[in-house]
């Protein structure tokens, strides 16, 4: 079993969702970020998500485009993101990390070189955003033969004939996009995602992630109850954001903010499995 496949099964025996966090590598810069990527497991994060950083991010938000930007601007590089998961690594061999963003800067890393090196790094998944099940061939069948899990996205949008075309040859979780847009723009509705949401298991026995728009406790425990994993990312970015100097740099609040945060939106699942148990 793949750690993502071992994260979910424990969870399972554990009664309650999982908490998936997005942070983008290099944010606000390496050191910064390696630490707050250390941090996150301690915290609560039971899956990480980390930002390969890119110039034109365009499913992202404003949160996560500036986040990305921040990264870029302190040299943040293909390279250095993979050099955190190793450094990640040599203290925690246990939560996944899941590489996610879009295709340009792996072209321009390489197709082959990418995949042998983040297997090599110790990341798990893939999530490419711009990457449709049509236009994968190019990355997916190598990320495969590496082990590492290709994750999709379905949307509101994922129609029946549409949703077979995603769920062929996805591995670890499905990711369900919430809302229809950019991330962290709206609030997702709990009824219809969770009409979507049985819509795509009834035709899967992955687990399923729900993200975009997470931002309260009571999302994630409402969310949590229809799905095996809530996403959360451009909360957590903001709240990076909120804590930088006037120059950009990160601040003795960046850490205690962000790694507060999480310890914030875990506890909702934890509280949600014991109410379950009674």
């Amino acid at each position: 079993m793949s750690r993502i496949d071992q994260t979910f099964a424990r969870l399972k025996a554990e009664g309650r969702g999982g908490l998936v966090t997005f942070i983008t590598a290099g944010d606000p810069d390496r050191e910064t970020s390696l630490s707050l990527l250390k941090g996150l497991p301690a915290a609560g994060a039971d899956i990480v998500e980390l930002g390969m950083p890119f110039s034109d991010p365009m499913a992202d938000g404003p949160a996560i485009q500036a986040s990305s930007l921040r990264a870029l601007k302190a040299g943040q590089t293909m390279k250095k993101t993979l050099s955190m998961i190793r450094e990640f690594r040599t203290e925690n061999q246990v939560t996944p990390i899941v590489l996610m963003g879009y295709y340009n800067p792996i072209y321009i890393y390489g197709v082959d070189r990418f995949v042998t090196d983040v297997s090599e790094a110790g990341a798990d998944g893939l999530i490419i955003v711009d990457m449709p099940p049509e236009e994968d061939e190019e990355l997916r069948p190598a990320a495969a033969e590496k082990g590492l899990n290709f994750i999709r996205l379905a949307t509101p949008t994922t129609d029946a004939d549409r949703l077979p075309a995603v769920l062929a040859n996805t591995s670890g979780f499905v990711y369900y996009v919430s809302i229809a847009g950019i991330t962290g723009t709206a609030a997702p509705d709990i009824s219809s995602v969770g009409a979507h949401v049985a819509r795509i298991k009834a035709h899967t026995d992955l687990p399923i992630a729900i993200g975009f728009g997470v931002k309260t406790p009571e999302q994630v425990r409402e969310l949590a109850a229809l799905a095996e994993g809530v996403v959360v990312g451009s909360a957590l970015v903001a709240a990076i954001a909120d804590t930088l100097d006037e120059n950009g740099r990160a601040t003795a609040e960046t850490k205690r903010r962000l790694l507060g945060l999480v310890e914030y939106l875990s506890e909702a699942l934890h509280q949600r499995a014991q109410a379950s148990a009674i």
